[in-house]
């Protein structure tokens, strides 16, 4: 049996970058000696939720990838002997910036980055303003998967969880898990509580789903806290490959926690529910069109 730890670090953030580089590489030791294997940070950690507005000083807060935070986090990862998923707003180039996640490897070496592919533009959400996409014709970036000590990862990032086509094509690039760092919330002028409930469910169900259609386990960490209008909701989750929750986090509460996982689950599910074998590869062409009119 292939027995892997998962940490997953919820946290609130402040203004200050540094103080909540801090407390990410605390959870980090915190779940290293309760026998993490990989560590999970939520999505750009290092500041608060700054898309909520549309902000020319915000860009500062970007930096190079590989950069000063990932150096600082290889030291740490070699340090605990854990693998470190860290999502950081890159600067790429004069007026060109992502929304990244980097792989560190538990011998500390930087294996590569995520850049997101998915850029919404909603109310509290105004990432097209700040984020360019991934190039998906990029010979080394778009969708990918991180060969590291624990494991085959896939990493895709918040708004790409909605997107079924997005883990379908990493699963079948070999990811044997799937992980979502996120930062999503309830908007705290939403008058009708119903419609809180029903977001966040649609939510967590839809990555559940990833789970289930790709015969993975899933790992998603969200942030908690009020910024500006948003409630962070928390409830960081790792789903097994069939869509049942080993662990859900709370709504309100900074946590670290770590779950074992078993990576052979993948063989049993995928054997007893074969979605993959069954796939009709030769009629999926219409997927590329942006609307079938």
């Amino acid at each position: 049996m292939r027995k892997v730890n998962i940490g997953l670090v919820q946290m609130s953030c402040s203004a200050d970058v540094a103080e909540n580089t801090q407390k990410a590489i605390k959870g980090i030791r915190e779940a290293a000696a309760k026998g993490a294997n990989i560590v999970c940070l939520q999505e750009l950690f290092t500041s608060l939720y700054f898309c909520d507005v549309e902000d020319h000083a915000n860009f500062n807060l970007a930096e190079a990838i590989p950069g000063p935070t990932t150096d600082l986090l290889s030291t740490v990862a070699k340090e605990c002997n854990v693998v470190i998923i860290a999502s950081l707003f890159e600067k790429r180039a004069a007026g060109l910036y992502h929304n990244t996640t980097a792989v560190l490897d538990a011998d500390g070496k930087y294996l590569g980055k995520y850049r997101k592919m998915h850029i919404p533009d909603d109310p509290g959400y105004y990432e097209k303003f700040y984020f360019t996409p991934g190039d998906a014709s990029a010979d080394d970036l778009g969708y990918k998967i991180f060969e590291t000590k624990y494991g085959k990862l896939g990493v895709l990032i918040c708004w790409d969880q909605w997107y079924p086509e997005a883990s379908r094509i990493t699963a079948l690039m070999g990811a044997e898990i799937l992980f979502y760092p996120t930062a999503i919330g309830w908007d705290t002028n939403e008058p009708d509580p119903a419609m809180n409930t029903e977001q966040y469910n649609a939510w967590q169900t839809i990555q559940r789903s990833h789970a289930v259609a790709n015969g993975l386990h899933v790992v998603s960490v969200n942030r908690v806290g009020r910024e500006a209008d948003q409630q962070f909701w928390g409830g960081s989750f790792v789903a097994n490959p069939f869509g049942s929750l080993l662990y859900l986090a709370s709504h309100d509460k900074e946590e670290v926690h770590v779950q074992e996982i078993d990576l052979d689950l993948t063989e049993k599910y995928r054997t007893t529910w074969p979605y993959l074998r069954d796939r009709r590869v030769d009629s999926y062409g219409p997927i590329l069109k942006r609307f079938i009119d």
